[in-house]
């Protein structure tokens, strides 16, 4: 159990100090050792967008860097090495979000990671870790119901204070349109939502680029060459992939999309010349009719 004192930590940074103090709209969860500042935000970050596949076979990978890889399967042992083989650089040693419940044997995958986050672990599972001193943190508040405790942001500056309400959005029938002549398959459109939930929470301009139901590629935070960075990383991976877009896309990140062999993209929304140009090069676009004001 937490304990209600505040706890004294070091920050992000071993020159800074820090503090964790409970509030009164957080969720249930045990720990199995103490948690540092850079343990949390990495947690945060998992939980928001794992939150996303809470009713499926879902696994991710985080840094306090953001987001390192994110995968489905038709079971948990699946997800994990979905992204093992997206990101194994950052596989080790990350922090581990999963959906559903940790047995021994999914332990025995997972000796490697720093932490490892469930709703449950078996017996076997618990004996695992503590033998090979992994630390793991079990929430037991239902993933289904994580967004209901999630709290404006606050930002303070010496400019002001900024606030803003968590990132709540869903995909609405009525915005999400094809709007190229090329109308993509029914597991494309999968592969295109799985991608812009990932995208959500990633830091932008996010790209993101998937297949079947795995990322092979994240870049955040870049103000320029997104595109070309996540299609290096993905490398052989991006043909026929999906990319992923919080902001609008150039023609020339288009035109690097096809370069890739990127067979859709999904984004806020495209110009003419976008969709003109995106025919030409045999991809489809979805637009989703929001729009985001990061660049």
């Amino acid at each position: 159990m937490l304990s209600d004192e505040i706890q004294i930590m070091t920050g992000q940074n071993y020159s800074q100090n820090a503090g964790f103090e409970p509030n009164d709209k957080m969720i249930d969860y045990e720990t199995s050792k103490n948690l540092s500042y850079a343990d949390i935000i990495s947690l945060y970050k998992g939980l928001n967008v794992i939150s996303e596949f809470y009713d499926v076979n879902g696994a991710a990978t985080v840094t306090t860097v953001g987001i390192c890889a994110v995968s489905l399967g038709k079971n948990l042992e699946e997800a994990v090495t979905n992204v093992m083989d997206s990101n194994p650089i950052d596989f080790m040693q990350s922090t581990i979000i999963l959906t559903k419940e940790v047995d021994g044997d999914l332990a025995k995958m997972l000796k490697e990671a720093h932490i490892v986050v469930s709703p449950k672990f078996t017996k076997n599972a618990v004996e695992y870790f503590e033998t090979h001193d992994v630390c793991f943190v079990t929430i037991k508040t239902p993933l289904k119901d994580y967004k209901k405790y999630l709290s404006n942001e606050v930002t303070v500056t010496p400019l002001g204070t900024l606030t803003q309400t968590p990132n709540l959005s869903e995909l609405e029938k009525d915005s999400f349109k094809v709007v190229t002549k090329l109308k993509p398959t029914v597991e494309q459109i999968e592969d295109a939502v799985f991608a812009w939930k990932v995208a959500k929470h990633v830091s932008s301009r996010a790209i993101v680029v998937a297949k079947d139901l795995k990322t092979t590629a994240i870049s955040q935070g870049l103000q320029s060459a997104s595109v070309e960075y996540a299609l290096d990383y993905s490398c052989d991976r991006s043909k026929e992939a999906i990319l992923a877009c919080d902001t609008n896309i150039t023609l020339h990140d288009l035109n690097v999309a096809a370069q890739g062999r990127i067979s859709l993209v999904i984004v806020p929304s495209a110009s003419k010349e976008i969709v003109e140009n995106a025919d030409k090069l045999n991809i489809a676009v979805i637009s989703t009719g929001f729009t985001n004001l990061l660049y």
